[in-house]
């Protein structure tokens, strides 16, 4: 793959037995951003999601897979580049009815293969739920180490002065770690200082 100091790590997902064989896993369609809102929305409105607008899903559509059972939506979840070598896992959400089935591995599992296959070398992700990625490969990382770029959704964020979100990163290849550091690419001046969120005490929230 280009872009890879070394070879893709290789990684067996769990997937849980009982998951129903009708569950499919596919690029997300405009026509499922309804229901694509309402699960996230839905998430957002307990304070453990990013709210996501209309707008931003359909702008951010190629970013998504998502999980249909029986033809009906029941999860999904992004892969958002910000390099050649970084992107960010984010909006991954299942029905309640599918959690604990094992969904929420699969399509996250899903979105990690398309990062090998794009040639990314680390993919990193903000989360209430850490021990649900730590059982996919990621570790903790501090917040500040990663670029700037990244933190542009928090402007808009309720908990913007007290962020408690937990920051991790997955290595898609060895030494992948060293484009965590890398300065973000040039982007035009924006008016007004760009202003850091105040970082508060994570929450461990673990809902597997």
């Amino acid at each position: 793959m280009r872009n890879h100091p070394g070879q893709a790590v290789e990684m067996d997902f769990l997937t849980a037995p009982h998951t129903h064989p009708a569950v499919q896993i596919r690029p997300a369609e405009l026509s499922d951003v309804p229901a694509m809102l309402g699960l996230i929305n839905n998430y957002a409105a307990q304070a453990i999601m990013l709210p996501r607008t209309e707008l931003e899903l359909c702008e951010s559509l190629r970013d998504f897979m998502v999980a249909t059972d029986a033809g009906q939506l029941a999860g999904c979840g992004a892969l958002h580049f910000y390099t050649q070598h970084m992107a960010e896992l984010r909006s991954l959400a299942v029905a309640p009815h599918k959690t604990h089935s094992g969904l929420g591995q699969r399509i996250a599992g899903a979105l990690l293969d398309q990062a090998r296959q794009f040639g990314v070398d680390l993919v990193f992700v903000f989360t209430y739920v850490p021990g649900f990625f730590e059982r996919l490969g990621f570790q903790l990382v501090d917040r500040g180490a990663l670029p700037l770029k990244a933190w542009k959704d928090c402007l808009r964020c309720p908990k913007f002065q007290a962020c408690d979100e937990v920051a991790m990163s997955y290595l898609v290849t060895p030494g992948g770690a060293i484009y965590m550091s890398a300065p973000a690419p040039a982007e035009p001046p924006v008016e007004g200082p760009f202003l850091l969120p105040i970082l508060g005490q994570p929450r461990i929230l673990d809902k597997g």
